[in-house]
């Protein structure tokens, strides 16, 4: 067994060359605080353990797709006898046909899909298909709605304070300004404001693009209904963004746990086992502008990539969904992610803080807020972060991992003994930030 001050030693050394060689630190825009952060070295089922050897109780889950925990061992089979076949061939291959028929069976709005090889490329894909099929060029989102990396997605997506609506500022640099009032944002859950944009630029509205459950909060009823309502109304594209919710909250996603079914949904995430894969799912009749058998190149929605149909993604992808339609798997996320929600709040309120944890029980925030009800992104800049961020640090530093002032995911592999120990961490991070 190596050392335990050899295994820090190495620790530290990783996330010096991290920090040298890696642009920002890190993976992208989540860096953990410099005492805090972490190098994993492995996960196996809801933990993780990090170079220096710590054991960590896993609620991010690399953001989300590890659904069914890490290296779910029927999954780490089946992408084994996949990857000796070869690991890409960019033609049709059985694992990715099969994936897609059990796609089009679980999903409601489905008649086909197109598979794409991250969430970010699927709201991208789906946009553009979206304005091929309308003939029509802008589009509608909601503030705080965060649809990936693209620069159609990047706009109201965290500002520090309500936008004018229907006009929204870019979140990054370098998004040309070329597309300001291409794209429309509203405030969620308004649904009388919503149906007043979308009629007013229904001549020029492609598509409007929503996640049914925008980062942690939950659609009041009728606003979706609302919106299918609205585009229906006058020819529109709805676009159901599912990368967080599908397969997640319900067998159907969000279209079964709500009860409204879009034109369009994107997957990613939990739909591929933990691999990178994601996915366009939608209506024949929009579908068909991908189709290059019947439609001429002059009239064709592009939607390729060298990695579409990955076949060792589909098959983790496959697998997953195989496990995730067993008796009892959605049963136990709610069980779990329900305890969690209803004793994180019972302890901080204990302890003097007003806490809330908004969302559904397989993935949902903590937010330190006495605003009620959670509703909007205007709603969420009331809670405080940096209480967050310290409450957060302090269950790192007692085995718990999360990602600051973001999601707890849950995965079927979290379990009671899980809950017990996490909820003893959040009890003494919370007396810790007392002090």
């Amino acid at each position: 067994m190596t050392p335990r001050s050899t295994q820090l030693d190495r620790h530290a050394d990783l996330l010096d060359r991290a920090g040298r060689y890696l642009a920002g630190g890190g993976l992208g825009l989540f860096v953990l605080p410099p005492d805090v952060n972490l190098v994993i070295a492995e996960g196996r089922g809801s933990h993780v353990t990090d170079a220096s050897g710590r054991d960590l109780i896993d609620y991010h889950l690399g953001s989300g797709p590890a659904l069914l925990g890490h290296a779910h061992p029927e999954i780490v089979e089946a992408v084994q006898r996949q990857v000796a076949k070869g690991s890409t061939y960019y033609f049709l291959n059985e694992p990715v046909i099969r994936l897609s028929e059990r796609l089009v069976e679980a999903i409601p709005c489905a008649d086909q899909v197109h598979f794409t090889g991250s969430g970010t490329e699927a709201t991208f894909f789906a946009l553009r298909l979206a304005r091929g099929a309308t003939g029509r060029q802008k589009i509608l989102k909601f503030e705080g709605g965060w649809h990936g990396m693209h620069d159609y997605a990047l706009w109201g997506t965290v500002p520090s304070q309500p936008s004018p609506y229907p006009d929204a500022a870019p979140d990054s640099l370098g998004i040309p300004d070329a597309l300001r009032g291409q794209v429309l944002v509203a405030p969620l859950n308004d649904a009388a404001r919503a149906a007043a944009l979308i009629d007013r630029h229904a001549h020029e509205l492609a598509a409007v693009i929503v996640e049914p459950l925008e980062r942690v909060l939950v659609p009041v009823p009728g606003f979706l209904e609302t919106l299918r309502e609205a585009t229906r109304r006058h020819g529109i594209v709805l676009i159901f963004d599912e990368v967080v919710t599908g397969f997640r909250i319900a067998w159907g996603g969000a279209q079964e746990r709500y009860g409204v079914v879009p034109d369009l949904a994107t997957y990613g995430k939990a739909m591929s086992g933990g691999f990178p894969m994601a996915a366009i799912a939608g209506r024949a009749d929009v579908m068909r502008h991908l189709d290059a058998r019947r439609v001429d190149r002059a009239h064709l929605v592009w939607a390729s990539g060298t990695l579409n149909g990955n076949p060792v993604s589909a098959i983790a992808g496959l697998t997953a969904l195989e496990i995730l339609a067993r008796p009892g798997a959605f049963e136990h996320l709610h069980r779990i992610g329900g305890r969690l929600r209803r004793e994180i709040a019972a302890i901080g309120a204990r302890h003097g803080f007003a806490v809330q944890t908004p969302g559904e029980d397989a993935v949902f925030g903590v937010r330190f807020t006495d605003r009620r009800p959670l509703r909007t992104w205007e709603d969420l800049l009331t809670a405080d972060k940096d209480l967050n961020l310290r409450w957060s640090v302090e269950l790192i530093r007692r085995g718990i991992l999360t990602n600051p002032n973001e999601k707890f995911y849950l995965s079927l592999a979290h379990s009671d003994a899980d809950v017990d120990r996490t909820l003893e961490a959040c009890d003494a991070a919370f007396a810790a930030i007392r002090r």
